[in-house]
């Protein structure tokens, strides 16, 4: 049996991090990534709100996939690499390897320490198959390490979820392209994109009745405050999620239930440096929604061929092959 090769190429800077986020805090709307709402718990909780009745993406997406995966193997080339974008627990591409029978598969997350567990136990169930676990940025760069991509197998690159929302239409064509620039000849991109529908459908998904979204959004706080030795309480503030309609996005907010003063440390002293006031808000997270001929524009704007899509009965969701 073969053994998981791990390679970290992300090593975080604290330095770096506290600068970011101070300059989200501390901007006129403040605002954060939507990267620092996974912390350990953060991830739990995500994993949690995938199993609500109101958030839709995830069961949607892998019934997609569970009645067309014959189809898409069609078009897929059999015998690639198979590079995993943002691939935690490894299940989603896992369900996949019968259809697209992928010589190496190549799961890309910000640390392989969360890729170590999920990877060794694959390895048993494909003991035959090439794994590799990256542990890289994607968002920024997708400089894949050699051993990643060396031979001549066409490069199928998976990034389903509909994570792809989290970019802004400008941050997503970027993004795309250089997605495109390490394909290779025969390769392609297989993605999940979430679709516009309804307000009051789209909100009730972000803003669930158990208030799991909510405590994975103000769980955020905790996680900043042991990044900058911050002080937010998280009874101070409320989760809001909307719809702009304008901008097809949910957007993720924080709110101030009352006026509140931030302390964080500075040389090991608290100081009062951000005030909000009842009411103002923390910008946490967007979440984009496309048409299926808008994001298939993108697509093909980015350099790949027209895509070919595959929804649900109800069109809520879709999975597109783009082609080199």
């Amino acid at each position: 049996m073969k053994t998981p090769q791990f390679i970290q190429l992300h090593h975080e800077d604290s330095g770096q991090i506290r600068t970011e986020l101070l300059q989200g805090l501390q901007a006129t709307q403040a605002y954060t990534s939507p990267k620092y709402l996974y912390d350990a718990l953060g991830s739990k909780l995500f994993e949690a709100i995938t199993e609500l009745p109101e958030y839709y993406p995830t069961r949607t997406e892998a019934t997609i996939f569970a009645e067309h995966a014959k189809l898409m193997a069609g078009h897929i080339p059999q015998g690639a690499t198979l590079v995993d974008l943002g691939a935690g627990n490894c299940q989603k591409a896992a369900r996949l390897f019968g259809a697209l029978g992928p010589s190496r598969y190549v799961a890309v997350d910000i640390s392989v320490d969360f890729l170590k567990d999920a990877m060794t136990r694959l390895q048993y169930q494909h003991p035959d198959l090439d794994m590799i676990g990256v542990g890289m940025d994607f968002a920024e760069s997708l400089a894949l390490p050699k051993e990643a991509l060396e031979g001549m197998t066409p490069r199928v690159f998976f990034y389903p979820g509909s994570s792809i929302g989290n970019f802004t239409p400008d941050e997503a064509l970027a993004f795309l392209q250089r997605i495109r620039a390490v394909c290779s000849e025969q390769g392609g991109l297989l993605i999940g994109v979430d679709l516009v529908k309804g307000k009051a459908e789209l909100e009730v998904a972000y803003d669930d009745a158990l208030g799991v979204t909510a405590a994975f959004n103000r769980n955020m706080l905790v996680h900043i405050n042991r990044l900058i030795g911050g002080d937010f309480h998280i009874k101070d503030w409320l989760h809001v999620a909307l719809y702009n309609e304008q901008l097809a996005r949910i957007e993720m907010h924080l709110q101030a239930k009352r006026d509140v003063a931030l302390r964080w440390s500075v040389y090991g002293e608290a100081t009062t440096q951000r005030s909000f006031a009842k009411g103002e808000r923390i910008h946490t997270e967007n979440s984009y929604k496309w048409t299926v001929d808008g994001f298939g524009d993108l697509l093909q704007n980015a350099g790949f061929a027209k895509p070919i899509v595959w929804t649900d009965v109800e069109q809520k969701f879709a999975v597109m092959w783009a082609a080199i």
